[in-house]
């Protein structure tokens, strides 16, 4: 399991998406394989909840 639930760098974005830290994690998330397993290993509600909040395109 990957760390991505309780990740600092994520705790930034939920804080202050438009932070250097915030915008620097959502950039992050686009290319971190350990983000993508995590993702994955998700209900499909929790996805589609996390997509909404993140701003994911579709896939």
């Amino acid at each position: 399991m990957s760390g991505c639930e309780n990740c600092w760098f994520r705790a930034k974005y939920d804080k202050n998406p438009r932070s250097l830290l915030g915008r620097m994690w959502r950039w992050h998330i686009g290319f971190c394989p350990g983000w993508k397993k995590h993702f994955r290993g998700l209900s499909e509600e929790k996805q589609q909840a996390l997509s909404l909040q993140y701003k994911l395109k579709a896939k």
